[in-house]
């Protein structure tokens, strides 16, 4: 089943600076997965707490994180971030 994909207006200007640093091929890697499985492993996610309690991470590289949110009901996946989060 395929789900999928929503994008704030945040991860939607993440975008252009990952395409701009070289990182938008991983980044196009962990999104196709997404759209399989949100929580398929491997790769590794991470479930976060605090401000983001309820989302998952995946590492694009060692900086930066791709941060989604998975909404079952509507079989979407909701992408928050996809540059640095710790900002």
């Amino acid at each position: 089943m395929i789900w999928n994909l929503a994008y704030s207006k945040y991860a939607l200007k993440d975008a252009k600076k990952l395409s701009a640093a070289g990182l938008k091929d991983k980044a196009k890697t962990l999104l196709d997965i997404l759209e399989v499985d949100p929580l398929q492993n491997p790769p590794p996610y991470e479930k976060l707490v605090g401000d983001l309690k309820g989302a998952y991470s995946r590492r694009i590289n060692i900086q930066h994180r791709l941060v989604y949110e998975i909404l079952r009901k509507e079989k979407t996946v909701r992408i928050l971030r996809m540059w640095t989060h710790y900002e």
